[in-house]
């Protein structure tokens, strides 16, 4: 038997007998009975301690009196925890009393032990209203093996209420291992991949497996491409550009793309476009041009929304595809909200709503997010009204959201991009810079592996790609000629990226194979 005090590790951090222990429990989780069984009379080390042990035979003897008595000799319990578990043990001995048609002695259970403890007035009366029905609390006298299930079950609960070292949390072994790779993970800064990470060495990511290389350059459009978007379920992008028209492409198996559809019927530049969360609709509009809803599987026009009168500089869909909301760069036009059939539904303008530069509509279809007056951000909770403003030092061109709707970034013609959390804890934003931005309306969005980096366009014609974790750039893109205005990554092919920039291109980027 070997001693348990030695510790372990090249900085001896780790005590020999905690990780024999956890080891022990992971090989009976695992399956390997015989295996940890081997190992506890090999080291003279018990997964489950003397106090669970002492426990476990009270229980399987329905010694109650004896199982109350050991919980209440634990010693550095919480009151809390220790109520907890008197609770479980009672409970069951309650139970029995049930199944056995001891009704007085369950009683009994309920008004002199259970009602001194500092548990929920709720738990109790469930427990009381089972004097009417076994069947509520999930017992049945037909069944011959309930009462040996349910003590089982008991001591699941004790083994997740009760602290260490009296017992082992579940999967313990596993859980650190997982926590360890994560640490690798998340210190590598180009980690983009899926794949599960091998335990054999340290985790470090190269470029390989990053977009770092034009995979395609598409060239349909004969004008300044401004916009474009992957649908969500990345099977296409589209574009818009100063040459009138939207492009709907197709993304092939083989990761190129594809002309779908030419969308041909604004009468001038089309400088955005959004994506219905269904992707069958896609809505296009710009500075000075009207709300088209176009049918992506037809490429037709099902509604134009307003006149020429009508000016829409963004819009953003409601999680159910039948509704949006359109802002507009005229003052006295503010926000609609429109159906899918052209009616609309409300409205917000006036003195409060100047015009509106950029706007977004989280998942859940809970917050508006809009950009107004140039340097404020406006984040309204649709259902309630309620509204909280955050206000930037330098004018705001462009907003982006996160995948999970949890944060959301904005361009600053300062040269910087700011990330906000939409919950509002915040004091602060974190920031982002090294690209060039001083004139023009430059988009960045989120991407990559669980929305790990940041892409922005730029007036270098480079497109910059940032960790989250970090404000310097961990990538520029080279390719374009002319600035990069807006950049959008697929969202179900973390390694596909696209730009799209004045010199009249959109890049496709992809991994670069030979950077391994």
């Amino acid at each position: 038997m070997e001693t348990p005090l030695a510790n372990l590790g090249s900085k001896k951090l780790i005590k020999k007998h905690e990780f024999v222990r956890v080891i022990i429990q992971c090989l009976y989780s695992l399956g390997y009975r015989e295996s940890a069984v081997s190992l506890e009379s090999e080291s003279g080390i018990s997964y489950k301690s003397d106090e669970f042990e002492t426990l476990e035979s009270c229980i399987r003897d329905a010694n109650w009196d004896a199982c109350i008595e050991t919980l209440n000799r634990l010693n550095g319990l919480k009151n809390e925890t220790r109520a907890s578990a008197l609770f479980l043990v009672l409970k069951q001995w309650f139970l029995e009393y049930l199944n056995l048609g001891e009704d007085s002695l369950a009683l009994e259970i309920l008004r002199k032990k259970m009602s001194g403890l500092e548990v929920g007035k709720d738990k109790v009366h469930t427990l009381a209203f089972g004097l009417l029905s076994l069947k509520d609390l999930g017992l049945d006298k037909e069944d011959p093996d309930g009462i040996y299930n349910f003590r089982k079950k008991l001591l699941t609960e004790l083994e997740k209420v009760l602290p260490p070292p009296i017992t082992v949390p579940d999967r313990r072994l596993e859980y650190l291992v997982e926590m360890a790779v994560w640490s690798q993970i998340d210190k590598c800064v180009f980690h983009n991949s899926v794949d599960a990470v091998t335990l054999y060495e340290d985790h470090q990511c190269d470029a390989s497996q990053f977009p770092s290389k034009t995979i395609q350059i598409l060239s349909n459009h004969v004008n300044e491409v401004w916009y474009v978007q992957f649908s969500n379920n990345g099977s296409y992008l589209a574009s818009s550009s100063s040459d009138n028209t939207a492009i709907i492409w197709k993304v092939l198996d083989d990761g190129k793309l594809t002309q779908r559809h030419e969308l041909r019927s604004h009468q001038k530049p089309v400088s955005f476009v959004a994506w219905s969360p269904d992707d069958t609709m896609l809505l296009t509009c710009g500075n000075i041009e009207v709300l088209k809803l176009w049918d992506v599987e037809t490429g037709t026009c099902k509604h134009t929304y307003g006149d020429a009168d009508f000016i829409v500089s963004s819009c953003a869909w409601f999680p159910d595809s039948k509704r949006f909301v359109c802002g507009s760069s005229d003052p006295e036009k503010g926000i609609y909200m429109w159906d899918s059939e052209g009616n609309e539904i409300k409205s917000w303008k006036g003195t409060r709503m100047p015009k509106v530069l950029d706007l977004a509509i989280t998942p859940d279809g809970e917050k508006l997010i809009s950009i107004f007056s140039d340097k404020d951000i406006r984040i309204l909770n649709v259902g309630t009204g309620g509204e909280r403003v955050i206000s930037e030092e330098h004018p705001i061109t462009s907003l982006s959201l996160s995948g999970d709707g949890k944060f959301f970034i904005v361009n600053l013609n300062s040269q910087e991009i700011h990330m906000w959390d939409i919950a509002g804890e915040w004091l602060s934003p974190m920031k982002f810079e090294g690209h060039k931005q001083h004139k023009y309306v430059i988009r960045s969005c989120f991407g990559g592996l669980d929305s790990t980096f940041i892409a922005s366009g730029s007036e270098d014609s480079k497109v910059y790609i940032w960790n989250r974790r970090g404000s310097k750039p961990i990538k520029f893109l080279c390719g374009h000629s002319m600035t990069v205005n807006c950049v959008s990554w697929n969202p179900k092919k973390p390694q596909m990226l696209a730009s799209a920039s004045d010199d009249q291109t959109i890049r496709i980027w992809g991994p670069d194979v030979r950077s391994k």
